[in-house]
């Protein structure tokens, strides 16, 4: 059963050696050359306290709050997918011996992972990769092995930012699953405090080794209007009705064209993306012949070599890469995987060096479609 409560934000140290107690890896929000990463957290000490980013498209740097909050920022360039599924895996190796090679394959054992800060378009991320790195007909077995015991601490957005349109996409700002515990962060007339939500039981374990109190009606009051608050502060909005069927019958509109002349194929939107999961493989030999490995990476459908076949690229153009991708995400994801690929983080648009904006690009497409019931309804 769900249960709410009130920590002190003392008891935020107290949660985290909790956690280490329990032998996980703790990680979180800290920053690191100007911008709020997720890493290792050492104490309650390493999160970016009293900071907060400010975004626009192409445009992130980092302000002072006139507050303490812990946890007053929006999303930083890393997602939680940099722990789960990892940008460089080593697949196997192989070592030249008497008997000619020998080849072990590479089945981590991780330490468990507790992420700590997690929003609810990231959670609704994770259940994305979740959704096509586990459950579909085939299963990576090194995610699976990290994921399957992550514990998430999740954290209720308070402020939007302005690339934010996660409400258009259903994903947040209130996070209501895929959590061991949610925080929302309170700092009024009184005081700095948490209220705090089991998701499962071993959330509520957790729980039980940290001092609390039972959470007030004013304290639920108060935990409702930051979500609503953050609600009301979307910096974008994405209009998803009938989206699959307007990228699908507009492979050829002209504003495919414009959009790859600005964008310059340097995969940092899916970089940055949550959801996006595609790699390749490299394979590599030592020069004496002693030792060959194989690496999988994470790769970008914005790379020429990714669609590479025998005789030749599938996709030679930016502006094809561009239309695949973007298609790809918020059309095709559905025919494959029953929901979108968009979790209306705004990332790709933050850290596009162009400023490409995927929901101005929408709207364009929208406001002139070549099929007929599919655009602006006034």
């Amino acid at each position: 059963m769900r249960q709410v409560s009130v920590i002190e934000r003392e008891q935020l140290k107290t949660l985290i050696d909790v956690l280490k107690s329990r032998a996980y890896r703790v990680v979180g929000p800290v920053m690191r050359e100007g911008a709020i990463v997720y890493d290792d957290l050492s104490s309650d000490k390493d999160l970016p306290s009293g900071w907060m980013d400010v975004h626009e498209a192409g445009s992130y740097r980092l302000q002072r709050r006139t507050d303490a909050a812990l946890f007053g920022y929006n999303v930083g360039p890393h997602s939680w997918k940099k722990f789960l599924h990892v940008p460089a895996l080593r697949l196997w190796q192989a070592r030249a011996n008497e008997e000619g090679f020998s080849c072990t394959a590479s089945h981590e054992s991780p330490q468990p992972l507790a992420l700590i800060g997690v929003r609810s378009c990231e959670l609704h991320a994770i259940a994305i990769q979740d959704r096509v790195l586990v459950n579909d007909r085939h299963t990576d077995p090194n995610y699976a092995a990290r994921r399957e015991h992550a514990f998430i601490v999740a954290v209720q957005c308070g402020q939007a930012g302005s690339t934010c349109f996660c409400v258009s996409m259903d994903t947040g700002p209130r996070a209501r699953a895929g959590f061991d515990l949610a925080l929302t962060e309170l700092i009024d007339e009184s005081g700095h405090r948490f209220v705090v939500e089991t998701g499962t039981e071993r959330g509520e374990e957790v729980l039980t080794q940290i001092p609390r109190c039972e959470a007030s009606e004013d304290d639920l009051a108060a935990a409702d209007r930051v979500v609503a608050e953050a609600s009301a502060q979307m910096g974008r909005e994405l209009s998803t009705d009938g989206i699959k069927e307007l990228l699908y019958g507009n492979v050829d509109h002209p504003r495919w064209e414009e959009v790859a002349s600005r964008c310059l194929a340097c995969a940092n939107c899916t970089m940055v993306c949550p959801t996006c999961f595609c790699t390749s493989v490299e394979d590599v030999t030592a020069l004496n012949g002693e030792w060959a490995e194989r690496w999988q990476h994470w790769d970008s459908c914005f790379n020429s070599d990714f669609s590479y076949l025998h005789g030749g690229h599938v996709r030679k153009s930016v502006r094809s890469r561009y239309r695949q991708w973007l298609t790809h995400k918020l059309a095709a994801w559905h025919d494959q995987f029953g929901s979108s690929g968009c979790v209306g983080c705004g990332r790709c648009i933050t850290w596009c060096p162009a400023g490409i904006d995927i929901t101005v690009e929408v709207a364009a497409i929208r406001e002139t479609s070549q099929l007929p019931g599919l655009g602006i309804t006034v």
